[in-house]
């Protein structure tokens, strides 16, 4: 019975809450923690008539335990602070004058044993919060999350889906950026999903989707950014956790990490180690088709890929407090990975002649180690008692990518009685990136309701790909002259922003900003001396309109400019060998795309959200392939469509079946349209694309947490690509033990086998076909123990935001 008094007075709260932001006054504030100093979130904080002890107005403390309310009129009341677990806390409050405000400081709530005796279930914190500018979804603590990695956790986040090459797009878009903690990644393609694979979702928080940034971030990324939150220490003392799981998709994997924190006096310091053992396998059937009058030639390709991924790495970092408004700290990032592949394949290759029919008998070795180096300084300044801060980090990243490839063909006829013929190839392809960024922040509120957001940034980025190609004999490695490359690009990037934030009136509030960002590249091909340069000035504003109609009802209206540069291995204009018929070029013609996006953004009850969109991209950059009928050879390249058009809505529903069970709905609606000029025509693919994802998260007796999570993904348009739909269920179940501090978890992912990816660029009368299975299948089971001691404490946030490191293929 007391329970239910506390969930129904919670839901008063939060209904009144709304009502106590809605008009100019004064504000009661403070920290509500536990005897031992942490920060409690979701502490109920309640204003009463002292008299009759009448509900006035209410809310709820963050994630730091921190809560703001209105001032309610002149009058006495008590300020009421609860958490179930604890005993509350009434603290008498006198309003004497309309503009009354007080800080309460720090609220110390103390363990209620009796009421902790009677509670057997806890809540379900919710799973997908939406804020003015972005969605939050959470991940700690959830059933999939234990033994899984952040590239999976994303593929599972509102309006995320991943393409036939495993790119991450979002809302039927591409051209999406990643960040960590506030930091973009520096990496793009096959690294980004390299390094993503390799992170264990055990080490984050949440993932914040921000479909339309302001100004303050970096314009690069025409989709928006994915930012994932690792967990943060809020313990003083030596406090970590330890964990280890084994995951089997047909090939065995590992993964074990531990994380240590200590804070003492004015400093706090942590390390993150990890080592992963990653499998990936592929089964793939490839068919094309060069049809010309009188004659079509057929391949059809079977192939398996098995991969394995060895990576250790190690984060850590240390935060000091030089006094109590400026502090300094440095981060290090150490990521090394060592790579295992095979792809081998068949192709049967036929024209209508069964005498000229041929088999092509294809081995792809590759190996090699990745490194990846980063390292931030930071400062942190608070200049008054207002708000005013200035922040600055300086960044450094080293990449280095060691990778070696084998080639091992053998052609021979099916009919005929020429001899097989062997040919053996093999390249080195070293690559080098070398990245410095410097940038800094100011932000100087004027009233509670308006703050005005300066920055600058620059960056430099240099580029080294060299490809050396042989042919290989038994005795010595022949240089391949006419497939060696040697590929340079230099680039520096300036950039500086405004940034205005603003109450309009009750229930309009305004963020405007203008970014401008100067790039001037080089690039210079060794191996021929060509050379090539870029240099434009580009603005890019934005524009964020809230209308807050009640306390449960809002809505947004945002627009922004954005940018896509080409990545600098793209711009190589060299041929990368893939298979005897089959290669990759670079492309230094290719230009930076332009995205305008609009959104309107519709929240009901926190809760309920519905974002329409519209973004028109010129110059898309994607992978285009042309067959080539003379030759029978397709060249891949990525190329810039002429015009992308997508029109989008993204539903987020969420249910409470029970007090133990809750449901997470999202639905993705999108049109997309490309058009793009190949071979002297404009070609135009077209399509309607849906996206339903339900989450379910139960609790079970015996503290075991169930989540379910089924897809279902319509027909996709990439460029020239179609996609055909697929669907899918994951199922997950954890348990924890002593008090929480040791928690196992089962988990299997694809259940039925079903997230195959099928697709065609058919054009001009020829056919390019696959059937893709990227081995989703698998069982995982992880264990993890954590250890905690002291009072609670919060590391300082790192205000750092590179994106060069996308295009470059590394990552921190």
């Amino acid at each position: 019975m007391k329970n239910s008094y506390r969930i129904v007075f919670l839901f008063l709260c939060i209904l009144s809450a709304g009502a106590g932001f809605s008009q100019e006054a004064g504000k009661l504030s403070g920290i509500v923690i536990d005897d031992k100093g942490a920060a409690l979130s979701y502490a109920t904080v309640a204003i009463l008539q002292a008299a009759d002890a009448k509900l006035v107005t209410g809310g709820v403390s963050d994630d730091a335990g921190k809560f703001e309310l209105k001032t309610p009129a002149s009058g006495k009341y008590t300020l009421r602070v609860s958490v179930i677990g604890f005993t509350e806390v009434n603290l008498p409050l006198e309003v004497d004058s309309p503009g009354f405000s007080k800080d309460f400081g720090k609220i110390t709530l103390k363990q209620d044993t009796k009421v902790l005796n009677e509670v057997t279930v806890q809540s379900l914190r919710p799973t997908v919060v939406s804020h003015a500018d972005k969605l939050v979804v959470s991940v700690e603590g959830t059933a999939l999350a234990a033994g899984n990695t952040a590239y999976e956790v994303l593929a599972k986040s509102p309006g995320v889906f991943i393409d036939q090459d495993g790119n991450i797009q979002l809302n039927g878009k591409g051209g999406i950026r990643i960040m960590i903690d506030g930091k973009l990644t520096f990496l793009s393609g096959k690294e980004l999903q390299t390094f993503l694979q390799g992170m264990s979702a055990e080490n984050l928080k949440d993932i914040e989707i921000i479909t339309n940034p302001s100004a303050k971030y970096d314009a690069e990324g025409t989709a928006g950014i994915l930012n994932i939150n690792l967990k943060k220490n809020t313990m003083t003392g030596l406090n970590g956790s330890i964990n280890v799981s084994s995951q089997y998709n047909g090939m065995a994997g590992y993964s074990g990490g531990a994380t240590i924190n200590y804070k003492k006096g004015k400093s706090s310091s942590f390390v993150t180690v990890d080592l992963s053992r990653r499998p990936f396998y592929r089964d793939a059937v490839f068919t094309r088709e060069f049809n010309e009058p009188g004659i079509s030639t057929r391949f059809l390709m079977t192939g398996r890929q098995e991969d394995m991924r060895v990576a250790p790495s190690i984060r850590l970092g240390t935060d000091f407090d030089i006094t109590d408004k400026h502090s300094i700290g440095a981060t290090a990032n150490l990521y090394y990975q060592r790579f295992d592949g095979e792809f081998a394949n068949v192709t049967f290759q036929s024209n209508g002649n069964p005498a000229q029919d041929s088999l092509i008998t294809a081995t792809n070795l590759m190996q090699g180690p990745f490194s990846n180096r980063s390292f931030n300084v930071h400062y942190l300044g608070k200049l008054d008692t207002a708000g005013t801060t200035l922040s600055a980090d300086v960044d450094y990243v080293m990449i280095s990518d060691r990778t070696d490839s084998r080639f091992i063909n053998q052609y021979e006829q099916v009919n005929g009685d020429f001899p097989p013929r062997l040919d053996l190839l093999s390249s080195d392809n070293p690559s080098n990136y070398n990245i410095l960024s410097v940038k800094t922040d100011f932000t100087k509120p004027f009233t509670k309701d308006t703050k005005l957001e300066l920055g600058a940034k620059a960056s430099h980025v240099i580029s080294d790909n060299n490809l050396m190609f042989f042919t290989d004999t038994e005795t010595a490695r022949i240089p391949d002259i006419s497939r060696t490359s040697h590929f340079i690009y230099e680039e520096n990037i300036y950039a500086a922003y405004a940034n205005f934030n603003t109450k309009l009136s009750e229930k309009w509030s305004l963020q405007s900003g203008l970014r401008a960002e100067k790039t001037v590249g080089k690039g210079n091909l060794k191996t021929t001396n060509t050379t090539f340069t870029r240099n434009y000035l580009n603005l890019f504003p934005s524009v964020f309109l809230l209308h807050k109609i009640s306390k449960n009802y809002q809505i947004s209206y945002n627009y922004s400019r954005r940018i896509s540069r080409p990545d600098y291995e793209s711009m190589n204009p060299f041929v990368f060998y893939l298979d005897p018929y089959t290669y990759a070029q670079g492309n230094p013609n290719l230009r930076p795309a332009y995205t305008n996006s609009f959104e309107v953004t519709q929240t009901l009850k926190s809760s309920y959200i519905l974002t329409v969109g519209y973004a028109l991209t010129t110059d898309f950059i994607a992978e285009i392939p042309e067959q080539f009928i003379e030759t029978k050879k397709t060249i891949f390249q990525q190329s810039n469509v002429e015009k992308f058009k997508n029109l989008n809505a993204n539903l987020v529903m969420p249910f409470k079946i029970t007090k133990n069970w809750e449901m997470n709905n999202n639905l993705t609606v999108a049109y997309q349209d490309f058009s793009v000029v190949q071979q002297g025509q404009t070609l135009r693919n077209e399509q309607l694309f849906y996206y339903a994802q339900s989450t379910q998260n139960i609790k079970l007796p015996k503290n075991v947490l169930m989540e379910i999570n089924a897809g279902y993904q319509g027909p996709v348009a990439y460029g020239l690509y179609k996609i055909s739909p697929m669907w899918w269920v994951d199922a997950g179940v954890k348990r924890s033990y002593m008090k929480d501090k040791v928690e196992v978890a089962l988990n299997v992912t694809d259940i039925f086998k079903t997230r195959r990816v099928i697709g065609a660029a058919n054009y001009n009368g020829n056919i390019n076909e696959f059937n893709q299975y990227f081995g989703s299948q698998s069982v995982r089971l992880s264990l993890r123990y954590r250890f905690t001691k002291g009072a609670s404490f919060e590391m300082k946030n790192r205000n750092s935001n590179l994106e060069e490191l996308n295009r470059a293929g590394g990552n921190n």
